[in-house]
């Protein structure tokens, strides 16, 4: 039994991490703070187990787990839960990417609940009267940001196909917690109180619900209740996601995003009627004597760490071990592949993309060339992979940002989730509608629509799905089981994460909570960044002397990972958070 367990199913405080407050960055604000860092210890089980960002919404799907529901139905729970108790980092009205292992199939399947721009929506939408792009502030703060919600279209679809619990009773744990209350976290009050200065009290809901009635934000150890939050979710328990597609919620939403009225959105009734979630292949490349996994566009996740990892399986990461050297290699190939990210990667519905190129054995043998083992190059120059219908366009160069949750799921028998869910930066559009935050994913676009002339891959058009960093990722063994379910928030440094933590539990050996502990190395193409406070900042003078530029920093990643070894599940939670990982 996992030692964050106590009687009576209650969670231990001592599973909640304390947190510090850090400084904003003003080149790359991010308003969901970083919490420190918590001393954490993998733990083991062998029937099943899951990892999420909060205690509470880690018990409710363990819950769902040991009455045996599957992974698809503590999915559920637990993303309403999280919708909850983590409201500045994913919900229902936000999207998300879901991989689902189908262990009576032996297939593994790929959710697309990524939110659609309105049909309205063209590729002036962040424009100014005078041409110039919005300011990402600008083009946040309200409606005119809020993207077609599809978190609750995916939850609803995947626990019709492979959920085994009825549907409305996965929906009890948030709704109680939602009328009882609960207590606020730290972190979410860190959050609250940071995010004021970006305007989380600039709508009457939101303020209403985040600070107290003189304007101060609500504070750590609050009895927080969230009796709207609860109507909704009982209403869509009896009803189905229909009725938040249709009729009266639907309306609301359509009204919130309108009435903001210096930045409104377009949506309709006929927008959020016509959702529909799409099931895609995956995007697969064998790194070493694995197979890595991960979502397909709109999410540039998949493509982005299956590039790093093609590139390194090129160079003896096993041998080399931790260290600057290997801190180098990641770099460089993070540069090569966020290059290709920005001019190729988007919504392959409405943008031709060289999605199998950019895998391409050869192809990414010839993008390894260009490092070198002892310097580092210059900012990288996006190649030239295999493709057929070649367009010119420009390099988009912006930036999602962290308000996203990761949650890794393996049932009893045998099915597997890894879920990356998202309201895109923390507290999304500040817009509330009947207990719930709307998403600020439109500014995942390029606000830019054209860069010299040639259009941006990632511009804004109706009915499109920006693209993400979100990389849900499953890694199968030689036997083509499941080996190691993997996942982050943290906007586009999510790629970095993920890739990082690969190559610690392939390459190194290491156990999974130790892989997620590592210091961060990231590279975006542009400086390399070292994760302040841990091993990786003694790595800056050796970069440094092979001509790394180097930013020394936090970095609130919110990895979640499980291995599964025959009789043994092993998982480990973020140190940077407060999740936790139950299994039995």
């Amino acid at each position: 039994m996992n030692p964050c367990r106590l009687a009576g199913g209650l969670v231990a405080l001592a599973c909640f991490s304390l947190l510090a407050v850090t400084p904003l960055d003003a080149k790359d604000p991010q308003p969901e703070s970083g919490d420190g860092r918590a001393e954490k210890a993998s733990v083991t089980a062998k029937d099943f187990m899951i990892a999420a960002a909060h205690p509470l919404a880690a018990e409710a799907g363990y819950d769902v787990l040991k009455r045996g529901g599957t992974a698809a139905d503590a999915a559920v729970t637990v993303q309403l839960v999280l919708n909850l108790v983590e409201p500045q980092s994913s919900g229902i009205g936000g999207g998300t990417f879901l991989l689902y292992w189908n262990a009576a199939e032996r297939r593994l399947e790929t959710y697309d609940g990524r939110e659609t721009a309105p049909t309205a929506a063209t590729p002036s939408h962040f424009l100014k009267e005078n041409g110039s792009p919005k300011g990402f502030w600008e083009a946040v703060v309200g409606g005119g940001s809020v993207g077609v919600p599809g978190t609750l279209r995916l939850l609803e679809a995947v626990h019709a196909k492979h959920g085994k619990q009825p549907w409305a009773d996965l929906f009890q744990p948030a709704i109680t917690l939602a009328e009882q209350g609960f207590e606020i976290t730290p972190r979410m009050a860190n959050s609250v109180a940071r995010a004021k200065v970006w305007s989380l009290d600039k709508y009457p809901a939101a303020r209403a619900y985040f600070f107290d009635a003189d304007g101060s934000p609500r504070r750590a150890g609050d009895l927080l209740k969230n009796p709207a939050f609860a109507e909704t979710l009982r209403a869509i328990a009896e009803g189905g996601a229909d009725v938040f597609y249709e009729g009266e919620i639907a309306a609301d939403i359509v009204a919130a995003v309108r009435a903001t009225s210096d930045n409104p959105g377009v949506m309709t009734l006929q927008d959020l009627a016509d959702y529909r979630i799409e099931e895609r292949d995956p995007v697969c490349l064998t790194y070493r004597v694995y197979r890595v996994c991960g979502m397909g566009p709109p999410s540039s996740g998949g493509l982005t760490v299956g590039q790093m990892l093609g590139i390194l399986g090129h160079f003896d990461l096993p041998g080399i071990g931790p260290g600057p050297d290997a801190a180098h290699l990641l770099a460089e190939a993070g540069k090569l592949a966020f290059a290709d990210r920005a001019l190729y990667m988007a919504d392959s519905d409405f943008v031709r993309m060289p999605t199998e190129g950019l895998l391409d054995p050869a192809y990414l043998t010839l993008r390894a060339q260009a490092i070198g083992r002892d310097d580092a190059m210059e900012k990288a120059k996006p190649g030239n992979p295999p493709w057929k219908d070649a367009v010119l366009r420009s390099p988009d160069g912006s930036r999602d940002r962290p308000g996203t949750s990761h949650v890794v799921i393996r049932d009893r028998y045998g099915n597997a989730v890894s879920m990356t869910t998202s309201i895109e930066t923390g507290f999304g559009s500040r817009v509330m509608v009947r207990g719930f935050l709307l998403n600020n994913e439109l500014t995942d676009f390029s606000r830019a629509p054209e860069v010299d002339g040639r259009p941006v891959a990632n511009r804004v058009e109706g009915g499109k799905r920006p693209r993400s960093s979100m990389a849900p990722t499953v890694v199968f063994g030689p036997d083509g089981e499941p080996f190691l379910l993997i996942g982050s928030p943290g906007g586009s440094r999510i790629i970095n994460y993920v890739a990082q933590t690969i190559v610690g539990v392939l390459d190194w050996k290491m156990d999974i909570q130790d892989a997620i502990s590592s210091g961060h190395v990231a590279n975006r193409n542009g400086a390399t960044d070292l994760e302040k406070g841990t091993e990786a900042e003694a790595y800056a003078g050796p970069l440094e002397s092979m001509g790394h530029e180097v930013q020394v920093r936090d970095m609130n990643s919110g990895l979640h990972g499980i291995v599964i070894e025959p009789g043994r599940l092993t998982g480990g939670a973020d140190p940077r958070r407060e999740g936790v990982v139950l299994g039995d």
